[in-house]
């Protein structure tokens, strides 16, 4: 299907291959039966961990040096485009993959829901922030081989081997409320924003769109988007403190790495966004302000 950003060189709308759903199945159904079969033990993954790491590091920092160094610099320095990229969205095979999708189905791997969650929406993604904003260098290729697969999981990893916390059940119902919630907020906002952007008039979950426009670019002010200027960045925070909550050791500082990490990373990117709204939309940018006050946590922040 069509996506949302558009080729640099000839100003078309770049096509994608959306199959990631039956390539995960198949995936599961492949790993499945090498555990039954006996030839790979299901925890294979966890036991080879560390060599498994170094084979990503050595992979990452190959993809990444390739994705950048035979290309045109950016005028930025070369230290600026190793790391944020030169290309802003590479595809192999005659279009067949494309850098990105790819790049981030592989950073969450080793979260199954996420994952699923990405491969059923695949088509949402096309829309998002990193597909019209980022390059491919080791920001995007280092970190999706190499770091996020290895970091996502460090609450479960952290605590595997210690003995069972015995929280409650009503409690991990609670932690579960709250991954769900989070879930909730960043998959409907990212809905909602999908729906305005390819369908403008379609009422989404009882909420009809409801904008402010200069006449050349519209907003959208309602619904999940009239509650802060970035709320799905609070829904990605709130399923990482679900995953810490739910291994049962809240007083490791480790089982937390994730979620601040994401506090860091989401209120970094969302004073970025900012500014690009600013010099894009101009003065509609700061009628919207006035509009959405919050910029991530309704009514706090």
């Amino acid at each position: 299907m069509d996506g949302y950003v558009r080729d640099s060189n000839t100003g078309k709308l770049l096509r994608y291959r959306l199959n990631g759903r039956l390539v995960l199945l198949v995936c599961i159904v492949i790993w499945f039966l090498l555990g039954y079969l006996g030839w790979v033990p299901y925890n294979w993954l966890y036991t080879v961990r560390w060599y498994s790491l170094a084979g990503a590091c050595t992979f990452g920092l190959i993809y990444s040096l390739l994705s950048v160094l035979p290309f045109a610099p950016t005028g930025k320095g070369l230290l600026t485009d190793l790391f944020l990229g030169r290309l802003e969205n590479p595809q192999y095979l005659k279009g067949r993959i494309d850098a990105k999708m790819w790049l981030y189905m592989i950073g969450a791997i080793m979260l199954s829901y996420f994952v699923w969650d990405y491969m059923t929406f695949e088509k949402v993604h096309l829309y998002t922030y990193d597909l019209f904003a980022e390059r491919v260098g080791f920001k995007l290729g280092f970190g999706c081989l190499t770091f996020y697969p290895y970091f996502y999981p460090i609450a479960l990893w952290t605590a595997v081997d210690l003995p069972d916390p015995g929280t409650p059940v009503w409690l991990l119902i609670i932690y579960a409320l709250i991954f769900f919630t989070g879930w909730s907020i960043a998959r409907g906002a990212n809905m909602q924003k999908y729906f305005f952007k390819t369908e403008p008039e379609r009422v989404f979950l009882g909420i009809a769109p409801r904008t402010i426009s200069d006449g050349h670019n519209t907003l959208l002010v309602n619904g999940f988007w009239g509650l802060s200027r970035h709320i799905n960045y609070l829904g990605e925070v709130l399923m990482g403190v679900g995953i810490a909550l739910s291994v049962g050791y809240p007083a490791i500082l480790w089982v937390w790495l994730y979620p601040l990490y994401y506090v860091f990373l989401l209120g970094t990117r969302q004073m970025d966004d900012d500014r690009r709204c600013r010099a894009k939309y101009g003065e509609l940018w700061g009628t919207y302000k006035k509009e959405v006050k919050y910029r991530i946590i309704p009514g706090v922040y």
